[in-house]
């Protein structure tokens, strides 16, 4: 027995999750939006990028969203989704809480999982100093002294893209894990290099105030990006056959209708690969919704004729 039915499941409350869901919903389909939405990467950043938008927190937005796809006919369960399998409807999805749901289509919008360094500070001054997107971020440090943290292209890159904006940009990496070429990109820029170190804590009362190396040097900077890459969510998406990139098997592959190798499963948003931006997330979100709503409906006709 299942507990709920849906046309369609979307798995992710970020940006495309969201977009999908409201798309979806008013295509007249039954949707369910899985996951909370303050796990969402966006939940603490801020946007001034985004065409025809104001500057906006994260979390007003997401709000914003989730009560348009609610109005939409969008329904929401706060739970995440332990299991996926297929079924004759389409496929079975099972959560946390041990709800099962039969839905004829899902998207899967549930972006990347930042990896953390696990030290001391980095949660507690997540959205006070602490940052894992240079890209999102930066522009608010303009003028500030400021460190990446990373040894991979995303943290050498963030720190050259912070030249433009902070006073000064101290990188910290274990070893520099990058192509000859921009290993001297880095080397021959103003960036101050801390190569061999790892962060040891970050430092501040109210916002973050500085960095201790391993070493026992510190470091004084207002704010502290983490990049050290992103990891696709793609566990759930094995489960399925879902076919990722040939290359670094971190991201969904998918056509222009947002579609998978798997008929009737779609993604959208970061798990689909970079720019990790809102606006390719939302972007893909519609696609992906329409799209699925349209698949939904030609497989509820198909299962009445039956």
């Amino acid at each position: 027995m299942t507990d709920v039915s849906a046309d369609v499941v979307i798995l992710g409350t970020g940006p495309a999750g969201l977009q999908a869901a409201i798309h979806a919903a008013r295509a007249k389909v039954s949707v369910v939006v899985m996951g909370r939405e303050t796990k969402s990467s966006l939940y603490r950043a801020h946007v001034e990028n985004y065409c025809c938008l104001g500057k906006i927190s994260g979390e007003q937005l997401l709000q914003d969203g989730v009560q348009q796809a609610k109005d939409a006919g969008a329904e929401f369960l706060h739970e995440d989704v332990v299991e996926i399998t297929p079924s004759d409807q389409g496929f079975l999805v099972v959560t946390e809480g041990e709800r099962r749901i039969l839905t004829y289509t899902l998207i899967l919008a549930m972006g990347v999982s930042r990896n953390r360094i696990g030290v001391p500070g980095e949660k507690e001054f997540l959205g006070k100093g602490v940052s894992y997107c240079v890209d999102c971020d930066g522009n608010f440090y303009r003028g500030e002294p400021v460190a990446v943290v990373g040894n991979e292209s995303a943290a050498i890159a963030g720190a050259l893209t912070l030249l433009f904006y902070a006073k000064e940009v101290h990188l910290v990496a274990k070893k520099l894990d990058v192509s000859d070429r921009l290993a001297f990109q880095v080397q021959e820029s103003d960036v101050n290099l801390h190569i061999g170190q790892s962060v040891k804590r970050i430092i501040g009362n109210d916002m973050v105030e500085g960095l201790e190396l391993d070493n026992g040097e510190e470091l004084k900077v207002s704010g502290v990006f983490i990049e050290t890459g992103a990891k696709g969510a793609v566990e759930l998406a094995g489960f399925l056959g879902v076919a990722l990139d040939p290359e670094q098997f971190k991201y969904v592959v998918t056509n222009k209708t947002q579609e998978t190798n798997v008929p009737g499963v779609y993604a959208a948003g970061d798990i689909c690969g970079p720019p990790w931006q809102m606006a390719k997330a939302v972007g893909e979100g519609c696609v992906a919704g329409l799209a699925a709503a349209k698949f939904a409906k030609k497989q509820k006709r198909a299962s009445k004729d039956k």
